[in-house]
């Protein structure tokens, strides 16, 4: 987190949102004839009190004095133009879409998917399928012989035909014919939404009715369930199968497996020897490792096997063989599925990638429509329809020439009113997309649906402040916050450290404030073992360095002493006296020590270098303090105190 995130971050805590006490609002100062009211006070200062240290803040008379001035900063920041600043409104906005999901989603349809989610990821599911294809966007036509299909072949099957027989014989996954329409083992997330939900509804041995995904429409017969094996990291070492396929080529290349198996049990290096000779150009270099994977994501089931079958990290296999060479693998690390506490982000995210997502979309939608009743043209639209050929789906049709005659209102909901020239852009737009939705009416309608959704969706979002209270104050605290901090780094921050001239003055004034206590010049030796420190005791009887010291008692392999020499101040550290001397052997914790007071030094001035950074600090505060007054100059300041005492009254 950066400086400024971390102020805004600040500021927000003890700005954030909650109910104020007072439910009829009024005006309870003005700058420059600008209201502000006592309801925004009441709700700051309540969630301000348990978090001020200081007690005088939570005096509401000192509090008013506070608030005004924040808002005198903002004032002073928005006539200065930062509202408008290129960096300051990419931040407001990239903060501002963040929020605005918590609105612009159903949190209990995203909570019951992630639950889902969650509770499939405990399983892994081994199934079969057969594809017939078909375009989601197909002709109803080219849909219903798609589905009649699937459908003769799901009732061949149950009549006895063997489904991986009817896979290899009608299935249009290419893969099937090799396959017989086997996709292994898989959990959620690995397949097509509705696919998935398929196959984790269908018991085992059974086969689902026929599902429609963008792909088609699929036969899923479930073969196996198990529980989730979750993740695992391996490294490997590989001799792919030779291209010739000589049963010589063959001999040599297992001799090869074993050579580097036998050299392994020698006790040889895996890393090393996977680098040396395994063949996988990709993983060999990196000594064997490959990204990290779980069951169904390797396009060899025999491989996934061996790998989840390795215990402890370092094990690793036998010689094996899969369909691509010969493999020895060695086990880095096992993943477990995680805690749903610990993965419900990465379940939302992966959501909303996800099919998933379209419910969710299409639930916020559905609210939309019935919150925001769209009221359409009728004659417009079907002007508009007459316009639209087949053309289109060949990206061939143009728009009207003369687009007077579509400038009119087509639909409208709320206060929002959308022309048709602006759905005759948006159809234009959506050529490109090469949508083969049939006949070129039904297309038009799937196109203005998805706009008039759209422009909900623009609608609801940019009046989020509107709708709720809560998420406009939080933006609007944001807003202030972002300002508060550039404004504050061009007016003071930045000031404070370089006026160099303005600096040394205020240092000049107040020195009294920047004084030493009585200190001590000590050299501190530390250990673990209390024999090095008492022979550190006798050696500093004399005169010895701590150089001198760490030559005697160290050594090449061995660290045995550790020496510090700083100056420390009284009150600091009980067990360092501040005489000069050699201390006694003590113990804190696990380490021993002994100390040397070289000398002592008596309290006195500091100077501006020893304690900069601290006059800076104070010389902020000072810059800003009397910026406060000047910006009560600068803007005018009406308090309505009547209101204020009324409000003190009721917060009581």
């Amino acid at each position: 987190m950066n400086l400024k995130h971390f102020f805004v971050a600040s500021f927000l805590t003890v700005s954030a949102v909650f109910q104020a006490q007072n439910a009829n609002k009024e005006v309870l100062f003005t700058i420059d004839d600008k209201p502000y009211y006592t309801d925004e006070f009441a709700r700051v200062y309540n969630k301000n009190i348990d978090l001020v240290k200081d007690e005088s803040q939570k005096d509401l008379n000192s509090y008013l004095d506070l608030f005004v001035a924040y808002k005198l900063k903002i004032n002073k920041a928005n006539k200065l133009g930062l509202q408008n600043g290129t960096q300051y409104l990419s931040e407001l906005k990239t903060y501002r879409s963040q929020l605005a999901k918590n609105y612009t989603s159903d949190t209990k349809v995203t909570k019951a998917l992630i639950d889902e989610a969650y509770e499939r990821l405990q399983k892994e599911v081994k199934a079969s399928h057969i594809l017939i294809l078909c375009d989601e966007n197909a002709s109803p036509e080219d849909t219903l012989k798609a589905y009649n299909q699937i459908s003769d072949i799901r009732k061949k099957v149950l009549a006895g035909q063997k489904f991986e027989d009817m896979a290899q014989q009608y299935s249009q996954d290419p893969s099937a014919k090799e396959n017989k329409g086997s996709l292994g083992y898989f959990s959620a997330f690995r397949m097509v939404y509705p696919f998935e939900t398929a196959a984790f509804k269908t018991k085992v041995g059974d086969i689902s009715l026929p599902v429609r995904t963008k792909f088609g429409y699929h036969l899923v017969k479930v073969l196996d369930v198990r529980e989730n094996r979750g993740e695992v990291t391996v490294a490997h070492i590989m001799i792919m199968k030779p291209q010739s396929n000589t049963e010589a080529d063959i001999i040599k290349a297992k001799n090869a497996i074993n050579d580097i198996y036998t050299k392994l049990k020698q006790g040889e290096n895996f890393a090393v020897l996977a680098t040396q000779f395994s063949e996988d150009k990709n993983s060999g270099p990196r000594g064997g490792v490959l990204p990290r994977f779980a069951s169904g994501q390797l396009s060899s089931e025999i491989f996934e096997n061996k790998a989840f079958a390795l215990v402890n990290p370092e094990d690793y296999t036998d010689p094996f063989e899969s369909q691509f060479g010969w493999h020895i693998v060695k086990l880095v690390e096992k993943h477990p599925v995680k805690k749903k506490e610990e993965m419900e982000r990465e379940l939302d995210a992966k959501i909303r990638k996800d099919d998933r997502s379209k419910i969710i979309v299409n639930t916020l939608n559905a609210k939309l429509r019935q919150k925001y009743p769209v009221k359409r043209n009728e004659k417009l639209y079907a002007e508009i329809k007459k316009t639209v050929t087949d053309g289109y789906y060949n990206g061939e049709w143009k728009m009207p020439e003369s687009k007077k005659d579509f400038d009119g209102e087509l639909f409208k909901f709320e206060i929002k009113s959308v022309s048709g020239t602006a759905f005759l852009n948006e159809l234009n737009a959506q050529q490109k997309s090469k949508i083969k939705i049939k006949p070129i009416g039904k297309l038009v309608d799937h196109v203005y649906t998805n706009f008039v959704d759209n422009q909900l969706n623009v609608y609801y979002n940019d009046n989020l402040e509107r709708e709720f209270s809560e998420f406009a104050n939080i933006v609007e605290e944001y807003r202030d916050g972002l300002l508060l901090f550039d404004l504050m780094e061009k007016e003071i921050w930045n000031k404070a450290k370089q006026d160099t001239v303005g600096l040394k003055k205020y240092y000049e004034t107040n020195k009294l404030k920047y004084q030493w206590k009585n200190r001590v010049d000590v050299l501190v030796v530390s250990s673990t073992k209390e024999e090095y420190v008492k022979k550190a005791e006798k050696l500093l009887k004399s005169d010895i360095t701590a150089d001198a010291l760490k030559e005697k008692l160290n050594t090449k392999e061995s660290v045995n002493i550790m020496t510090k020499q700083e100056v420390v101040e009284e009150g600091t550290d009980n067990n360092i006296a501040f005489k000069k001397g050699l201390s006694k052997v003590y113990k804190d914790k696990d380490y021993f020590y002994v100390n040397k007071v070289i000398r002592v030094l008596p309290a006195g001035q500091k100077t501006l270098e020893e304690t900069k950074g601290k006059v800076i600090n104070d010389y902020q505060q000072y810059l800003e303090d009397n910026w406060v007054s000047e910006l009560k100059k600068e803007f005018k300041v009406n308090v309505n105190r009547d209101v204020f005492e009324r409000l003190k009254a009721s917060m009581k």
